[in-house]
Parts: C-alpha cells; sequence; structure tokens
C-alpha cells in the first residue's frame, strides 16, 4: 500500500476522501452514482447497464441468495409469487392497502398485525416458505446497487444519500431508511427526488429562479415548486399520487389490448385472476408503451400465439394514457395554488422519470406550462446524480449547495371534542420545530392521552394517526392550572419526534413517530381534496366542537361551586340557574354553535352574583387574621 504524506501547508484531502454515493430507489428501475472528478456519474453493472430493475426473485438461487435486477426479471413471468415487483408501492403500507393488483403475492396471514409479509419459495427447500416484507425486498436491491458502486469505489461505502418522492409519508420514508440501514449502508439522508433532479442541472449555480420539478416514474408521480435565491433551494410546494406512474400506463395498455382481442371476456377474466397471464400482459404491454416513443404504430403484437398479430398505434396510447395525465395535471395545478405562483411565473420545468419519454407526455407539459421543458439529462439517470451531488457536498460539508425541504401533510394534536390542533402546518420548511402549550380540562387530572395525527382536515376522523403516547404522574391541580408543552421537531429526512413536558412537575415523555405502515394508495391526494371539498362543514364541525368542550368544562365547575355553596344562592337565583344549566345541556346535545354560545352567556348572567360573592367569601377567608405584609 502506498501513503499519501501531506506536507505543511498542504492539503491531505484526497487521501481522507469519503466514498459516499447517491442511491435512486425507484419504482421500476434504480440507479447508483457518485462524484467522479468533479461530475456525477453513474455506476454501470459489468454488463455496461446503469438501470438496475428493481425485481428480486426468490426461488432457484444459489446459496440462498436471491437474483437482483434482470436475472430476476427472467423470472417474473413463469414465477410470477416469488419474484417482487414494484416493490417501492409497499414501502411503509399496510396490509389494508393492498389492491386487487397484487394477487400474484402469496400474502403471509399467520401474524394479526398490519405489516405487509409475502410468502416466498425457501431456497433451502423448496417445498415450504419464508416471509419476506418490503423494507427486506428493497434492502436486496439496495444491496445489489451497494455491491456495485464497491466494486467501482474499491472499497466500503462511507455514506449513501437515497432518494424518496417529495410526497412520501413519515412511514414511508422510514421505511426506506430502514432499508438502507439493513442493507448495511450508512444513510446520510433522505433527499426529495424532484430537488435531486434540480441540483442534476445545476441549477444552484443561477443567481435566482423558480423552477417546476416534472417526475412521473415508475409507480409515483411527483410535482415541485422550486425557488432559487443566491444558491439556496426552497421547495415552495410539493404535491403529487404516491400510486400513479408507468406501471398504470402498463394497465390501460393491457387493457386496451385485450379490448381488441377476438377472445375478449375470458382474456378478461383471466387478466383479474391468473398471475402468470397478467405478468404476460403487463410485460407485453411495457414492450409496446417503449416502442411508440419512437414509433407511431407497432403492428406485430401477438398475445398467446395467436395467428393474427394486433395493432396499437400512438394516437390509441395517447388517449389510453390521457386520463392519467389529467391526474397529474391537477396536481400541478394544486402545487402552483399553494405556492401562490401562476405558470407564467416559472423560469423552467425539469422532466424526471422514464415515463416522461413519451411524447405525449412531453407535449402535456409544454402545454401545461406553456414552456418547452428542459431534458438535456437523461430523465432516468437525473435524480441519481442529483443524490451523488448532494452526498458529496454533506461529506466535503459543502456550504455553496443549501437545501430546504417542506412537509406534505400538516402534522397536529387531538384535542378534547376530536379537534385538531395543527402544530406543524403543511408546506412548512424542514428540519423545524414548534410547540404549543396545553393545559388540563378536568380538577386533579394526573396524566395526558396525547394522540399525534397527520393531515389537513380540522377533525380527528379526517385525518391519518401517527401515534399515541401518554405522560402519566403529574400532580393534581385544579383544572387549567397545569401547563403541557407539546413540542413537534421533524428532522432533515421528514422523520417526526414528538416530546410532551409538564412544566409545574417537570413531567416528560416522548415519541419517535416510526409506524409500520402507513397510507393507503391514493389517500394523500384524497387526504388534501378533502381538506377543500369539506372546509366550511369542518370549520362547522369544529365550532360545534369547540362549544360544547366549552359548555361541558363550565357546567363541570358550575356543578361543583353549586355542591360546595348552594346555600348562597336565594331561592330565586337557584331556580334561574337551574333553568339556565337546563338549557344549556339540550344545546349542547344540539347541532347550533351559536345556540350553546347564547345559553352560555345566559348562564354567565344568571350566576354573576353568585360567582362574585364566592369570590368575596375565599378573599375574605384567605386574608382573615393575617397583617397586610403576610397577604404581600
Amino acid at each position: 500500500m502506498l501513503l499519501q504524506i501531506a506536507e505543511p501547508g498542504e492539503s491531505n484531502k484526497a487521501a481522507c476522501a469519503q466514498r459516499v454515493i447517491g442511491i435512486d430507489l425507484g419504482t421500476t428501475h434504480s440507479l447508483v452514482a457518485y462524484v467522479k472528478d468533479g461530475m456525477p456519474v453513474c455506476i454501470a453493472d459489468k454488463d455496461g447497464e446503469v438501470l438496475l430493475p428493481s425485481v428480486v426473485h426468490y426461488q432457484n438461487q444459489k446459496h440462498g441468495a436471491p437474483l437482483v435486477g434482470a436475472q430476476a426479471v427472467n423470472h417474473s413471468v413463469q414465477h410470477p409469487q416469488d419474484t417482487i415487483v414494484s416493490v417501492k408501492r409497499w414501502m411503509g403500507k399496510a396490509k389494508e392497502d393492498l389492491s386487487k393488483d397484487t394477487f400474484a403475492y402469496r400474502l403471509d396471514q399467520s401474524i394479526s398485525d398490519s405489516v405487509i409479509r409475502w410468502l416466498v419459495t425457501d431456497p433451502s427447500s423448496l417445498e415450504t416458505f419464508r416471509s419476506v416484507t418490503p423494507i427486506e425486498v428493497s434492502a436486496e436491491i439496495l444491496r445489489a446497487l451497494k455491491d456495485r458502486a464497491e466494486l467501482e469505489l474499491s472499497g466500503n461505502i462511507d455514506g449513501v444519500v437515497i432518494t424518496v418522492p417529495a410526497y412520501f409519508d413519515d412511514a414511508q420514508r422510514q421505511a426506506t431508511k430502514d432499508a438502507g440501514r439493513l442493507a448495511g449502508l450508512p444513510v446520510l439522508r433522505l433527499l426529495n427526488e424532484p430537488t435531486a433532479a434540480a441540483l442534476a442541472y445545476g441549477l444552484e449555480k443561477r443567481a435566482r429562479g423558480i423552477f417546476a420539478v416534472y417526475d412521473l416514474g415508475g409507480g409515483t408521480f411527483d410535482i415541485s415548486i422550486l425557488e432559487l435565491r443566491e444558491g439556496v433551494f426552497t421547495v415552495l410546494s410539493t404535491a403529487g399520487d404516491t400510486a400513479l406512474g408507468g406501471d398504470d400506463m402498463d394497465h390501460v395498455i393491457a387493457t386496451r389490448l385485450i379490448e381488441k382481442h377476438p377472445r375478449r371476456l375470458p382474456l378478461e377474466g383471466l387478466f383479474q385472476t391468473d398471475a402468470v397471464m397478467q405478468r404476460q400482459m403487463l410485460s407485453l404491454a411495457k414492450d409496446v408503451k417503449h416502442r411508440l416513443t419512437t414509433e407511431n404504430q407497432v403492428d406485430d403484437i401477438r398475445i398467446f400465439g395467436e395467428p393474427e398479430p394486433l395493432s396499437f398505434a400512438r394516437s390509441e396510447l395517447e388517449s389510453a394514457i390521457l386520463p392519467l395525465l389529467d391526474r397529474t395535471g391537477f396536481s400541478c395545478k394544486r402545487a402552483l395554488k399553494d405556492a401562490g405562483l401562476f405558470e407564467k411565473n416559472i423560469d423552467g420545468v425539469i422532466l424526471v422519470g422514464g415515463a416522461t419519454r413519451i411524447p405525449s407526455v412531453q407535449n402535456y407539459v409544454e402545454n401545461l406550462f406553456h414552456q418547452k421543458p428542459l431534458s438535456d439529462v437523461d430523465p432516468d439517470q437525473v435524480v441519481a446524480l442529483g443524490a451523488a451531488i448532494q452526498a458529496e457536498a454533506i461529506a466535503n460539508q459543502r456550504s455553496d449547495v443549501l437545501l430546504i425541504d417542506v412537509t406534505p401533510l400538516s402534522l397536529g394534536l387531538v384535542l378534547l371534542g376530536d379537534i385538531v390542533e395543527k402544530i406543524i402546518p403543511r408546506n412548512s420548511r424542514i428540519p423545524t420545530a414548534a410547540r404549543q402549550v396545553f393545559t388540563t380540562y378536568a380538577d386533579f387530572q394526573t396524566g395526558f392521552d396525547l394522540h399525534v395525527v397527520q393531515g389537513e382536515r380540522d377533525t380527528a376522523a379526517g385525518c391519518r394517526s401517527l401515534a399515541r403516547f401518554q405522560l402519566t404522574g403529574i400532580k393534581p391541580l385544579a383544572a387549567g392550572m397545569a401547563r403541557l408543552e407539546v413540542t413537534f421537531l421533524v428532522d432533515e429526512n421528514g422523520l417526526l419526534q414528538v416530546s410532551a413536558k409538564e412544566l409545574i412537575s417537570g413531567k416528560e415523555a416522548h415519541v419517535e413517530v416510526t409506524p409500520s405502515y402507513g397510507l393507503s394508495q391514493e389517500k394523500i391526494e384524497q387526504m388534501l381534496l378533502d381538506s377543500y371539498q369539506y372546509a366550511e362543514q369542518d370549520i362547522q364541525a369544529r365550532r360545534l366542537s369547540e362549544k360544547r368542550v366549552e359548555a361541558e368544562r363550565v357546567l363541570l365547575a358550575f356543578s361543583s361551586a353549586f355542591l360546595m355553596d348552594q346555600d348562597m344562592l336565594s331561592l330565586e337565583e337557584k331556580t334561574a340557574m337551574e333553568q339556565a344549566v337546563s338549557i344549556l345541556k339540550d344545546c349542547i346535545s344540539g347541532t347550533d354553535p351559536d345556540k350553546i354560545s347564547t345559553a352560555l352567556h345566559q348562564l354567565e348572567e344568571a350566576s354573576r352574583d353568585f360567582a362574585e360573592r364566592r369570590v368575596s367569601v375565599r378573599f375574605t377567608q384567605a386574608i382573615s387574621g393575617k397583617s397586610i405584609e403576610d397577604v404581600v
């Protein structure tokens, strides 16, 4: 071995350079890249291919190691139950999120929890099965990329930046990070894919500008609006769909091909129930899609050896995928609205993802933003290249590139009455922290049940539950006396930590929000749509709930005071207050917050003299027999 010696005044930085890489863990393909001689490059395998198919096969392996990539693809048609494809769609998801298109896999139901586990053939005994989770499958893909990088860089990897869709929720991000650790990779950070693409284009070298990143991959769609100012990237807004991409195009093309076939009805049934047939059709559809990127029509499509081939034109492809593109357009318009911008404010549009190679996709984006999108960098490689740039910047502590991402959904706490108090609003820049102080509802309360949720609705039922934890052992005090300080912290990876501290007793509790499953398909999109659709309804529901909680608190306090000091009341006062209490209780059971507010005011007026007498008596008792100095 040769040792590099730095003379006094010289730097030995080259000798200490870290081996850091960027990985684009994609739905259909994955890539690994690093910075070589100042330029990011993707690492190819021994056959010169930079794209690694995100496919893992678990049968007939040597020494029990699963096959990953092209070798696994070769088994996907004949052994669909032992070959996992598009696993990214199921990262951070639950069993109940599985849709009908996953019937090809054997679902392990032996454990009664929400974690997805698939049964695959055990290579040591082809008659038995073992279960694998989406995290384990993803780890195999990451491990293959790690091996490729270590061969290229001649040593162990010191750090990795892994990209994720901007719209991945907390559970999906945590699952991705766990997969990296399981693969033996030191994860430096998770980076949103649109931000990585902006880095790959070198946009940080400009002085300023606002850019849209249109990312249509194999299984997910993201649109992000980025602002660049003096080398600092800020994500102004983000939107998208975690279940929309090239895979969905393959499904609609396969469906159109079956509709054109003479034996349409039996084929439709097989496509829904036969795993081998479905995989064959999807593979055929993908091939047709790729060919129509450069050809106007494909005339030699043969389904199961039929003597008469089918044809499929580019115009048919365009009409088939238009509903999918319109879904992306809706997200783009919402992202612009969230950022307070119009199409004319955008200085450039970046295309990311293999699906953007389709001419009709490029035309759709051009018409949507009224400008020709940038396409200088390979859309398949652009995210991995950006991740490599970010990894190199972290390793060398560069300060010329700063990335500021945002939270995709609001984070909050459920209060009494099922009301959600948003602590960190949607599109807040991360890393970020926020804290808020709460108090007790009932006398002598000795603990708090804390429920953390994510979403845009004002009620817990319309949001997604993230975690629950308790803070107990606090000193019993009168209602409203305790002070609970709750802190939300979102780190640079978008992962959430929540802590609670009772300020008088000093008792603390905290939780890291690392759930084992995430949102169902299109759930984030639907949650945002619901927040707009039911905004007025939610405001009314929140007002009603708040008034009910306030009224119940007043009734509780009044009941306690009435039991203690009813001898201070005249018969007329007692009758008036009981009548006001009865009216308030009736209003609480109703649905009009204004009536509750009016009834509260009436009870306050009826009990005003009583309250003043109680205060006077308590004050007299407190100072009786004491000097002025003692009281002061």
